[in-house]
């Protein structure tokens, strides 16, 4: 199953319309969204506006692949759980969002080559394509590290941060 998500306080109809004409356009019939309060109601996939907090996390468990906006969270779970990774970053100018942190946030992620990115429609649909071929992602743990928590706890005491790591 394919695990498409918009995160949970705005709409990406965008996203998610271009996902559902592929699917469509593909016989897809193994894709999930969810869409979040949005006036697009997908066709060709099934979807839900919510999912609750276990069973968000048992469809990440559970799927071949992550389509999703290019919110942290999303990457990060997908990180954890070491799922391959499409995002797709909302555009402010599209009134998508408040502003471009999702783009510099897909650019980042991106270098580090942890996450494909589609910056468009166009782009998304080509990808999706190929997502099977997309290799399972580089695992983080779920907490932050011990040298991070070690210079965060030297910043607030005011000494000196480390700036390598061992």
């Amino acid at each position: 199953m394919i695990f498409v998500t918009v995160g949970a306080q705005m709409p990406f109809d965008r996203l998610i319309r271009a996902v559902d004409e592929w699917a469509g356009a593909q016989g897809r019939t193994d894709v999930f969204a969810q869409i979040g309060a949005t006036s697009y109601l997908p066709r060709h996939i099934r979807w839900t506006a919510f999912l609750e907090a276990a069973d968000f996390r048992e469809r990440y468990a559970s799927c071949k692949a992550v389509v999703a906006h290019a919110g942290t969270g999303s990457i990060l779970t997908a990180l954890e759980l070491g799922k391959p990774i499409l995002v797709m970053p909302r555009r402010a100018a599209l009134r998508e969002t408040r502003n471009d942190h999702q783009v510099a946030t897909a650019e980042r992620f991106r270098r580090l080559r942890s996450v494909a990115v589609a910056w468009d429609e166009n782009e998304l649909g080509a990808q999706l394509s190929g997502i099977e071929s997309l290799g399972a992602a580089d695992t983080v743990g779920r907490h932050a590290s011990r040298v991070l928590i070690e210079s965060l706890r030297t910043f607030i005491d005011g000494g000196e941060i480390k700036t390598s790591l061992p």
